[in-house]
This record gives C-alpha cells, structure tokens and sequence, in this order.
C-alpha cells in the first residue's frame, strides 16, 4: 500500500477521553488530528465542556516559546541559583526523588535549582519524547529549506501499523467523521493514520504502539532520505527483511540518541534502548539500555524553549504536541495548574514481585516503581517554568506526590515572583519620588 498524500476539507473531530490529549485545540486544520476539531466545535457553538481547565484554551497562536533570546550555551544556563536551589531543595522528602526546576519568568535573569539531578531513572513514556526529536530531526534533513514542507508530509503522509503497532494495553482514540462516532481500542495492524496523528497517540495517550510505528518511520526517514516520501509499505517491510539485524539495531539507537548528543545531552544524561513493543524485535534489536535524568530532561526542554532543537519552528511543533488540552494527570492535576498552560509528558514504569506481596498494585512496585513528569507551566500573570521529577518509590503509587509537590512547587515560584514584582514597584516609586523632589 503506498503513502497517501491529499488535501482534504477538515470536518471532524475527537474527544479522547481517559488520559491527557495535546496539541492546541484550533490546530485540527494544520495538522489533521481530528480530535481537536469537536472540541473546538464545542467552544464555536458554546456547548458547555468542562472537562479541561482554563489554561487547556490556548490558541496556536498564543505558544511561544520562551528563550529564544537567550543564546547562551546550556552549561552556562543551567548554574544553580543558591537562595532558589535551598527553597526547591526543601521541599523534596529525599531518598527515591529527584528533580531540575528553572524559573524563566524573567528571561533575561533565570533561577536554576537541582536536586540529585544526575541520578539515572527508567525514563518509561518520557522517553518518546527522543522518538518525537528523532521524527523532526529526519525531517529537516528530507526538506532542510521549508517547515511548510515538512507539516505538509507530517500531515499528509498516512502510513498503517502493521505489527509494529501491537500489543499495546493502552488505547486509542479513533474517530469516525461521516458517523460522528468515537471508539476507543487497542492499536490494529490495519490502522492507518497520518504521521501527525500517529505522534498524537504517541504523546497524548502514551500509546505504545504509536511510538513504535513513529520509530519505525524515523528510521525509513533516515535509509531512504528524500525517496521516504514515495516509500510503500511493501518496500518499506523488505528493507527490514533484507538487511542485518545488527545494522538495523545500530540504526534505531543512532537515529533516537545522535539527536540528543548533539544537544549536549550525554548517554548519563538521558539515552533510549529500543522500541516500545515487542513486535519489531524480530529485526531491530535493543541496545544499551534506557536511562533518564532531571539535568538531562531539563537541557532538552531549555534548549527546546530556545528554539535549539533541530530549529525553531520544529521546537515551537514539539512545544505545540506537548501541550495539554485535555485532563491532566499526576503532576498537572494540581489545581493550582488550572488556569496556567502546561507543556507535559509523563512516563512510569514499575515491578512487582508476587512472591513477595501477593497484593502489589499497579504502579505501586516493590522491585522497582519510577514515575516521572516533565512540565513547562506558563501562567497568565506571566510566572513560567519547568520542571522535570524523577522518583522511585517503592510500594507507593507516587501520583499524589507528584501533584502535592507540584502545588508546593508552583506556590514558592508564584510566591518569588510577587516578591520581586513588589521590589520592582518599590524602587520605581523610589525613583519617581526622587524625580518629584528634585
């Protein structure tokens, strides 16, 4: 079956229910994730939907990124902030927890705070944010002179899951436009979607599957360069029959990986081991396994906030697909979020020895229970910044301190901010007072 490439009439829509959906709700026209369009319908028609807070409304026009004055190196961004360091520190309980928070409500003089920010975690689902990155990487080098290009394939370019995508518990939204039906359901080998809406599942449901297949592509992208657009399914699955399993396991760990060296972001810092479902393995084997840490999580999401990651309108797309419009989860369900947009992925990944405690629950390991969240929070009173948690916790799910410490998080930047801004009001007032006297 070949590619399909078309311009169509956008009519339709999704509303994913269960788990966190991204990208801006008026983007269903760029990109053709029919979700967004009901949602939209709704707010057009005035159609009460409360399902998502204040903050889930942004327009695509309205995400920005942050940083992009700041040309500085990430070594020389990421230098801790003494006073802001001691006040983030404080509110970890210690062992089993690590973070990196940057304050960048003031650009020009941004807070930087770590703590254990080297320590190595199972990234999980946090680690498709490396397929994302390896997607947009692949393709600035198919059409390194036009971004318009590049959306266009994004969008147009349908490509089916085949066994790549399977064996996924997580599920998948899939609309009907003509029916105006919604189903959610596991991934199927015959699903076809565009290349947009395979990285919508990937990120806004977590979907396994979906990561797998936009694996796969990155790799096509990168055997056959600018023939990729013209590439069949049928030719596309006799390159993985016909070539070494050992050339096509270094393909898949330098496609994901090379793109974060060159960001400075080291294999300690943050690596990813293969894919995401079993069904690959048969030709693309793992290697070296997947490690994550706050520091290098936090030098993605600065030099994304940069427009550094493979450039600006492929940074400003990846800020775009990460954003939440739909229920939030573990650290963005604090309230304290609700009117602020956030940026978010989070990824867990746990064991359960049965032997030891018959009982042992889901996502409450006793061999091991990671949990992570990585946020950019922007809230309208103009308070911005990020941060990336790591924890491993046995016993425990760890959802509720993730979103008790993103509220406590949140309150100490918030708290910070109305200082300095009442400091600010002081001097000028102080300056003014000068000029009246004299």
């Amino acid at each position: 079956m070949k590619k399909i490439f078309y311009l169509v009439i956008l009519v339709g829509a999704i509303l994913s229910f269960g788990f966190t959906s991204y990208y801006p709700i008026d983007g269903y026209k760029t990109t053709g994730i029919k979700r967004l369009y009901q949602i939209q319908k709704f707010q057009e028609d005035s159609i009460p939907y409360n399902r998502i807070p204040f903050g889930a409304f942004k327009k695509l026009d309205d995400i920005k990124l942050n940083l992009t004055s700041r040309e500085h190196s990430i070594d020389e961004l990421l230098v801790e902030d003494k006073e802001f360091a001691k006040d983030m520190a404080s509110l970890f309980p210690g062992s089993g927890y690590s973070a990196s928070v940057m304050d960048m409500s003031n650009p020009e003089k941004i807070r930087y705070a770590a703590f254990r920010e080297n320590s190595g975690y199972q990234p999980g689902s946090v680690g498709k944010l490396a397929v994302l990155l390896a997607v947009m990487d692949q393709m600035a080098k198919i059409c390194p002179d036009s971004w318009e290009q590049r959306a266009m394939y994004l969008r147009d370019i349908k490509v089916t899951s085949r066994y790549w995508g399977t064996g996924d518990h997580h599920t998948i939204p899939v609309y009907d436009i003509e029916k105006d039906k919604l189903t959610k359901r596991q991934v199927v080998a015959s699903d076809e979607f565009s290349l947009y809406e395979w990285l919508d599942h990937m990120v806004s449901v977590s979907n396994n599957g979906a990561a797998s297949v936009m694996y796969r592509e990155a790799m096509l992208m990168a055997a056959f360069e600018a023939d990729y657009v013209n590439l069949t399914a049928e030719k596309a699955e006799r390159y993985f029959e016909e070539t070494p399993r050992d050339s096509l396991t270094n393909l898949a760990n330098s496609v994901v990986n090379e793109p974060l060296r060159r960001l400075g972001i080291t294999e300690d810092d943050w690596r990813l081991g293969g894919m995401f479902t079993r069904g690959p393995n048969k030709y693309v084997g793992r290697k070296g396994g997947s490690i994550g840490t706050p520091k290098g999580l936090m030098k993605f999401l600065v030099q994304l906030e940069q427009g550094k990651v493979v450039d600006e309108n492929s940074s400003l797309e990846m800020k775009r697909l990460m954003y939440s419009t739909d229920r939030r989860i573990r650290y963005a369900r604090s309230s304290r979020l609700d009117s602020a947009a956030v940026y978010f992925k989070s990824g867990s990944y746990y064991k359960c020895d049965r032997v030891k405690n018959p009982n042992c629950k889901d996502y409450a390991g006793n061999v091991f229970n990671y949990m992570n969240s990585v946020i950019i929070v922007e809230h309208p009173n103009g308070v911005k910044y990020i941060t990336c948690l790591m924890t491993n916790v046995l016993n425990k799910n760890s959802a509720g301190a993730h979103m008790y410490l993103a509220s406590k998080i949140d309150d100490v930047i918030n708290r910070d901010n109305n200082l300095l801004k009442e400091e600010v009001k002081e001097v000028e007032y102080k300056n003014d007072k000068d000029e009246t006297d004299n």
